[in-house]
């Protein structure tokens, strides 16, 4: 009998090596190496029927898919329009931020026009039945308390679902890997498989992923590769508000965000993100600032925040929440070389309000303008909206999509907009701004 031989895969991206190494190669997470065996190579057996001949590009064949609504406008746009057949989804998130919660909601819609299969890998029938009364769900949901994954797809192929959800993709193993449940090998077979199953049936497959203590999907990033739409909650997931991302979409923009309202009776998505974004901003003082962003298809209004203070170390600290750290330290040195603003002995933070990750550069007018009011302790009015690229010469740049951002900012009542429109720097806009 030959020998087994043990590799040692890394956790993060499921690179193989022969020798442990300290630092992976190939996505430079540090300690992330576990040894394994290597398993013996399995005949591959392809689900798709072979093509004979390469086709010319010409002579194929439009696919024309119909989208599934979901019965959330806001999710479905996220999606692109809806879902695709035969589409996989892979939902991310970090504990309690309502990935489940979603996900049976979605399933108890789709499952009045056509079976629904939702495999409960990590909870008993008993605990969903549960869930689904808090939501006051009364549906004909068809629930699956399996973990091998053969046996669901089998269910699977004799049910013909429309949909299928798998909570969660580390639950669930294949009986002949050797490996554990929830191992890179598992993860990434596993995928692989239900990926293949849905390009064959045309099932649209939700998959559920957890996250490491970083905030990224556990498992390789493989993982991702496969998979046709990435989704994740992102955000603090302790207040009221959940705030979805597409991270990853084939068949649609990764820019679209969607906002969901958290109650007693499951999520519900919000029409209007700005209202939410901008709530209870009437007695702000100086330091904040509105900003009119794009995401995605849609204008959103957010609120900037910045704080300068005396630095009490030597080294001042420069922080920024929700921002990008390094756009923050070039507008810090534009408002030092061309305004003239001594900010080399201060602290810097930064923030955008209500949890939404703002990285375009059409915020740096609003942040250099919030820094400005705070360092000058001069409120920025409150019908005031900025939105302008900031060069390194001092400039203030056009943005796109101008118009839709002035509309936005106006039927919300905010009259005056600092923009590349109306001043050609940032020494003026902040001069007209805070005089």
């Amino acid at each position: 009998m030959a020998k087994t031989r043990a590799v040692f895969f890394c956790s993060a991206c499921g690179f193989e090596s022969a020798r442990w190494l300290g630092r992976c190669p190939q996505c430079s997470a540090w300690n992330t190496f576990e040894e394994r065996p290597r398993e013996a190579a399995r005949p591959i057996r392809s689900m798709r029927g072979p093509i004979v001949e390469p086709i010319p590009l010409r002579d194929v064949e439009s696919a024309h898919h119909v989208r599934i609504a979901t019965g959330m406008p806001e999710f479905d746009v996220v999606l692109g329009g809806g879902i695709v057949p035969g589409s996989v989804t892979l939902v991310g998130g970090p504990p309690g931020a309502g990935k489940s919660t979603l996900l049976l909601q979605i399933a108890a819609r789709l499952q009045l026009a056509g079976p629904v299969l939702y495999v409960c890998g990590e909870e008993s029938a008993a605990q969903v039945k549960l869930r689904a009364a808090r939501l006051k769900l009364d549906s004909s949901l068809l629930l699956f308390p399996e973990t091998d994954l053969h046996a669901v797809l089998d269910a699977a192929a004799r049910i013909g679902p429309r949909a299928m959800i798998v909570d969660s993709i580390q639950t669930v193993r294949l009986p002949e890997s050797e490996s554990y449940a929830g191992s890179v090998g598992q993860v990434r077979d596993c995928t692989q498989a239900l990926v293949e199953f849905s390009k064959r049936t045309g099932c649209a497959t939700f998959i559920v992923g957890h996250v490491t203590k970083d905030g990224s999907i556990a498992g390789p990033r493989l993982l991702e590769h496969l998979v046709d739409t990435v989704l994740y909650f992102e955000g603090e997931v302790q207040g009221d508000y959940r705030i979805l991302r597409a991270y990853k979409n084939r068949f649609g923009s990764i820019d679209e965000i969607c906002v969901f309202s958290m109650h007693d009776d499951g999520l519900h998505d919000v029409a209007n993100p700005s209202e939410i974004f901008l709530a209870g901003r009437d007695a702000r003082p100086s330091g904040s600032c509105v900003v009119a962003s794009i995401l995605g298809s849609r204008p959103v209004l957010v609120e900037v925040q910045a704080l300068v203070g005396e630095s009490s170390f030597g080294t001042p600290r420069r922080l920024a929440n929700n921002l990008d750290p390094a756009r923050l330290a070039m507008i810090i040195a534009v408002l030092e070389r061309r305004v003239g603003m001594m900010l080399g002995s201060h602290d810097i933070y930064a923030s955008v309000a209500g949890g939404l990750r703002v990285s375009e550069p059409a915020a740096d007018l609003g942040i250099a303008l919030a820094i400005a009011s705070s360092l000058r302790d001069r409120a920025v009015g409150a019908d005031v909206v900025a939105y302008g690229e900031l060069g390194l010469s001092g400039e203030v740049r056009a943005v796109s999509a101008a118009s839709r951002r002035a509309a936005e900012a106006k039927r919300l009542g905010y009259g005056v907009h600092v923009s590349a429109e109306r001043f050609p720097d940032i020494g003026s806009a902040i001069a007209e701004v805070l005089g």
